[in-house]
């Protein structure tokens, strides 16, 4: 099939593009070009926020449109204004963070939203999808983490068991939390392009376990090669920061935790990476290849003074 892949080679595009690849799929890519680009792909290069940027999209026809780095309903609109619909499938990332706060755990496909969700440009893209008809399959991950992460979730655990520093946690560290490894979530987008009851579906995507912050910190100095019991995990009450303190800490200060039993069921699929295998991965193909630095910690005293 002729895919329009929507970035592409960073993070979740690299694993993607690989499988499309693998699968005979031909591919153009739309990037700013500050990447490698894999052999074998068309190029457009441009910055998707520039109108006249994705002009050399207009008039072209694709069985397949993914976007990964939407996070807009008028982004992917903007797309597809210039190529029309795809003929088969237009592939989403969206974000289990569209789900409203609950009593009830984990949140399955039916959960309900939060429209003032910083995702809900997220829910309004599957809205304006399902409104004009056509055929998509959304994916909504908690935290992605893996080789090639740009966003700080199992580095900012790394940075602190590596250097010997306190990590702190929330309360007692009980809250769970999800994560799922990028490969795993690249898997699914590409198997479900064979399966066409995926069609006007959508799917949480993410490990098949929750953990707690201190089995995250315990996981993750397992990985690092440090034993858990020399971590020194420091408490601090949420209740008492401010909310830019809040963002000191890199995941949400409430139970997130997703049930992905319809991914595994409709697409024949189950993550090929547990905590402990894909934070190693992260570890070893990513963190400990990045040289000696020196992170900055002073955030974590905002946590703290909490």
């Amino acid at each position: 099939m002729q895919i329009l892949v929507m970035g592409g080679t960073r993070f979740i595009g690299k694993p993607l593009v690989a499988h499309l690849l693998a699968a005979g799929h031909e591919l153009t890519l739309f990037t700013r070009g500050r990447q490698p680009l894999p052999e074998g792909v068309e190029h457009l290069s441009g910055d998707r926020s520039d109108p006249s940027a994705l002009e050399p999209l207009r008039g072209r026809d694709f069985d397949v449109i993914i976007d990964s780095s939407g996070r807009s309903g008028a982004d992917s609109q903007a797309v597809l204004e210039r190529t029309g619909a795809p003929s088969y499938r237009f592939v989403y990332v969206s974000s289990a963070g569209v789900y409203a706060d609950s009593e009830l755990w984990p949140l399955d496909e039916d959960a309900a939203t939060d429209p003032a969700s910083r995702h809900a440009g997220k829910l309004d893209t599957e809205a304006w999808l399902r409104q004009q008809a056509i055929p998509f399959t959304s994916f909504r991950p908690t935290y992605i983490y893996g080789p090639g992460n740009y966003n700080p979730v199992e580095s900012w655990f790394f940075d602190r068991i590596v250097h010997g520093q306190p990590v702190p946690l929330p309360g007692d560290g009980t809250t769970i939390t999800q994560l799922g490894h990028v490969s795993d979530l690249a898997t699914a987008m590409a198997r479900c392009l064979d399966v066409e009851a995926a069609a006007n579906r959508i799917y949480n995507c993410s490990g098949a376990k929750g953990v707690t912050f201190r089995g995250l910190v315990a996981a993750a100095a397992r990985a690092c090669g440090v034993e858990p019991e020399a971590v020194e995990i420091r408490s601090f009450d949420p209740s008492g920061l401010d909310k830019k303190a809040r963002k000191a800490f890199p995941l949400r200060l409430a139970h997130f935790l997703t049930d992905i039993h319809r991914v595994q069921r409709e697409l024949a699929w189950s993550p090929a990476f547990d905590l402990e295998t894909g934070l190693a991965d992260s570890y070893s193909n990513d963190y400990a290849l990045r040289g000696a630095t020196t992170p900055d910690f002073s955030s974590d005293q905002a946590l703290l003074a909490g």
